[in-house]
Formats: C-alpha cells, sequence, structure tokens
C-alpha cells in the first residue's frame, strides 16, 4: 500500500507540475532530454502501478481463500521480493523504451498533440522510421497489459468461487468487503486507461485524448482510496 501510495503521488508529479507551468507562462516548450525524462518515469509508474494491482489482487485470494496459510504465504520477505520484481522488469522495459526512443530523430520545432510527452504519440511525430520501437510498444503493451490482467481475473474468479461454497451471507459480505478498495481501483484504472486507448483509436482529436488523459493521469490517482 505505501508503494502503491509513493507510485500515484510520482505518477501525478511526473506531467502535472510541467503541465501547470505550461497554462501559468503560456509555453509549451519542452527539451529533448526533459521529454525523454518524463518518458521514462511515466513508463515506469504506469507499469509498476499494474504490476502492483496485480500482486494485491493475488493477497486479496491468499486472504479469502487460504486465511490459515495467510500469514505464512503472504510473509514479509515473499512481499518485498514481489515489489522489488515489480520495480525490476519495468525499470528495464522502460530504459528500452527511452534506449529506442533516443534513437529516432525529430525534426525542429516539433508538435506533440497531448499536454505530456506520452510514447505513442512521440513515435507518430518521429522524422524517422520507428517501426521497431512501435513492434517493441506494442509487443511490451501486450505483454504487460495481458498477464497482469489475466492475474486479477483469476485471483477474483477464485474469491467468487470460494464466497459461494459459504454458507453465511455475513461471511460472504465480510470476506468481499475486503475487497471493495481493491476492486474500485482496478476499476478506476484500467477503466480511464481503456478509455483513454478507445477514445485515440476511434477519434483523431487531440482535445479528446488529451481530456481523457487527464482523467488518467490527475483524476484516477486522486481518487485512489
Amino acid at each position: 500500500l505505501s508503494n502503491l501510495s509513493f507510485i500515484d503521488i510520482c505518477f501525478s508529479s511526473t506531467t502535472v507540475p510541467k503541465m501547470l507551468v505550461n497554462i501559468h507562462t503560456q509555453s509549451k516548450n519542452i527539451s529533448c532530454i526533459g521529454c525523454l525524462i518524463q518518458v521514462y518515469f511515466f513508463t515506469l509508474f504506469v507499469g509498476v502501478d499494474n504490476f502492483l494491482l496485480t500482486v494485491m489482487a493475488y493477497d486479496r485470494y491468499v486472504a479469502i481463500c487460504h486465511p490459515l496459510y495467510y500469514t505464512v504465504i503472504m510473509n514479509p520477505r515473499l512481499c518485498g521480493l514481489l515489489v522489488l520484481m515489480c520495480w525490476f522488469i519495468m525499470f528495464w522495459v522502460a530504459l528500452l523504451h527511452i534506449l529506442l526512443l533516443s534513437q529516432l530523430t525529430f525534426c525542429v520545432g516539433t508538435e506533440i498533440p497531448h499536454f505530456f510527452c506520452e510514447l505513442a504519440q512521440l513515435l507518430k511525430v518521429a522524422c524517422s522510421d520507428t517501426l521497431i520501437s512501435n513492434i517493441v510498444l506494442y509487443v511490451t503493451t501486450a505483454l504487460l497489459g495481458v498477464f497482469p490482467l489475466t492475474g486479477i481475473l483469476f485471483s477474483y474468479s477464485q474469491i467468487v468461487s470460494s464466497l459461494m461454497g459459504m454458507s453465511s451471507a455475513e461471511g460472504k459480505y465480510r470476506a468481499f468487503s475486503t475487497c471493495g478498495s481493491h476492486l474500485s481501483v482496478v476499476s478506476l484504472y484500467y477503466g480511464t486507461g481503456l478509455g483513454v486507448y478507445l477514445s485515440s483509436a476511434v477519434t483523431h482529436s487531440s482535445l479528446q485524448i488529451s481530456v481523457a488523459s487527464v482523467i488518467y493521469t490527475v483524476v484516477t490517482p486522486m481518487l485512489n482510496p
């Protein structure tokens, strides 16, 4: 939970301060280095957030389906290892994207149709061939999106199956109520994230994509219980 809170703070801090400066100064300029740094940390925090939600779903699964073994299975060592694994994977994934992005060339005065440097938008405005970068982006997005989401769905399918076997209605309510905050975070995270990418696929309006991204980068972390 402390890691999730820390990530939400850093996640918003990657984009919001620069956005507020741009609004205040009426200047929308950003250096190439500044843009790369923003892409790196945005990718890092989005990915770690994604993995942590999966780890938390596993935690709820163990707590409800194997309550007597919870303290044995979810010991401090395993919790620390899972958190470190989340950071380790995304450190290298984000670094890979930055290394590929730094090999691209951009024309002088390139305009990014967004309020922050998002990887997908940068690849669209690059002046050199982006085939490899796009392939890596699609593959990593698919893998890092599908596996964590599958883990969350599997955990909750087991939780629901376990709850169905309980005879007491009060017991079911008490058990499932422990998942309430996590379910709300998962719904906000994946719901808004999916909304951003669906809107970008359906519409070519940069304004609508930016509005959807504001919800994803500002509103979701703010509402995180």
